[in-house]
């Protein structure tokens, strides 16, 4: 799994989710349980991961859509 972003807006983070499965790209949304724990305060951001072979294409399909990613 690679990590494309980190995000503490989860509305954000659904439609890049939604963006990515429209596209047919499986994700995970890692640190969802730690973030609820700490008191959703948002200060936790959660990260979007994506498979490895999957990777350079979720960039592309982001950047598309004008959305960045981490290098």
């Amino acid at each position: 799994m690679k990590e494309l972003l980190r995000t503490n807006d989860i509305v954000r983070l659904s439609w890049l989710q939604a963006l990515l499965a429209d596209a047919g790209i499986e994700t995970l949304v890692l640190d969802t349980h730690t973030s609820i724990v700490e008191g959703s305060l948002g200060v936790l951001p959660r990260r979007l991961a994506v498979s490895n072979d999957d990777y350079p294409r979720a960039r592309r399909v982001l950047k598309d859509a004008g959305e960045e990613t981490a290098e």
